[in-house]
């Protein structure tokens, strides 16, 4: 029974460890956006009637911790997704205390004692099942009362759709008229006239409006066709140097991807705003394009859809020197 302790509590510590790789990895591989959003890219920008819902925090990029925005702490929908995180059951105290009497435990029986000091694995068993029940109590007895918390941003989407207050931009579906190739978008024809919205700081005209939806076409006709040169031209440095990286990691895994077709179907400004001489806009974007992964060599198609196009929602910032044109300088994935 000694020697079975022992061998349990070896596969049981090389098993956490185990997990813990695989955890870090899926971290990894679902990291959220990148790029910089200025003194608020660890803030999270309105929701608006195209994202409804909040975007994927900024997690790779090079601007310090410290010059976030001071108001991020006390906004609404920065405290309702710091709720949303809450540690769980084996989260936080709860998780740290059962962890400690776990090790305790495995680290005695590698010495030839039980966890409560010779009563065995039956013994080990039965302590633990009573640890988690009393962990289970009081869990539910800190949490007794607790309401979910709702955003005021996430409240004014509804406003937003009733009263038309959000400047926005829309392309009409393909069937839901005519189309005048080569037009743009008209302000009249997507919303009527209004004023400044509360979020927009510096005016966003239709001039950008437009211009914004023809870099969402050129940053995606540049990454498929690995121009580099092009991707200098629309994005910041810090931009071009993750989307760079992301290319090269495709190369050496001998894939390239292939977007085309891209067709914005409706977009939005979900902020706006001017700092240290540059002038930033969050613009939350719903387009359709064939994108798909291609084995370099062969063309075979890896994964995606070649024939149908896929619908994708993301919050593009695009930032704006003085005197300069507008450049990407940030992409956000929008939460299902």
């Amino acid at each position: 029974m000694k020697r079975f302790g022992r061998v349990l509590a070896v596969a049981a510590i090389g098993l956490s460890a185990t997990l813990a790789v695989a955890d870090l990895a899926e971290a990894r591989r679902a990291g959220g956006g990148f790029g910089s959003r200025g003194s608020r890219t660890f803030s999270t920008p309105p929701v608006t009637r195209t994202a409804p819902t909040n975007a994927a925090p900024i997690e790779r990029t090079m601007t310090p911790r410290q010059n976030a925005d001071p108001s991020a702490a006390t906004r609404p929908a920065a405290q309702t997704q710091t709720a949303a995180r809450r540690p769980g059951l084996f989260g936080g105290f709860g998780g740290s205390m059962l962890g400690g009497l776990m090790m305790g435990g495995l680290i005695g029986m590698l010495l030839g004692h039980g966890l409560g000091g010779g009563i065995g694995f039956l013994g080990l068993l039965l302590q633990l099942g009573l640890i988690i029940a009393a962990i289970v109590l009081a869990m539910r007895f800190f949490n007794r009362g607790a309401r979910p918390a709702y955003s005021a941003q996430a409240a004014a989407t509804g406003s937003y759709a009733a009263h038309g207050t959000s400047p926005s931009f829309r392309i009409p579906r393909i069937g839901e008229g005519t189309s005048r190739q080569g037009a743009g978008l008209a302000a009249s024809e997507a919303r009527p006239a209004q004023a400044r919205d509360a979020g927009d700081e510096i005016g966003i005209g239709q001039g950008d409006l437009d211009r914004f939806e023809a870099m969402l076409k050129e940053v995606q006709a540049a990454y498929g066709a690995e121009d580099y040169v092009a991707l200098r031209r629309l994005t910041t440095p810090e931009a071009m140097s993750y989307l760079a990286e992301e290319l090269g990691e495709n190369a050496t895994k001998g894939l390239k991807n292939d977007v085309r077709d891209v067709h914005l179907v409706q977009g939005d400004v979900a902020e706006a705003w001017r700092e240290n001489g540059a002038d930033y806009a969050t613009v939350a974007m719903r387009y359709e394009s064939i994108d798909v992964m291609r084995d370099r060599a062969t063309g075979r198609v890896v994964s995606g859809d070649p024939d149908h196009s896929t619908e994708t929602v993301e919050l593009w910032t695009f930032q704006r020197r003085h005197g300069a044109d507008w450049q990407l300088s940030a992409i956000q994935a929008v939460e299902a």
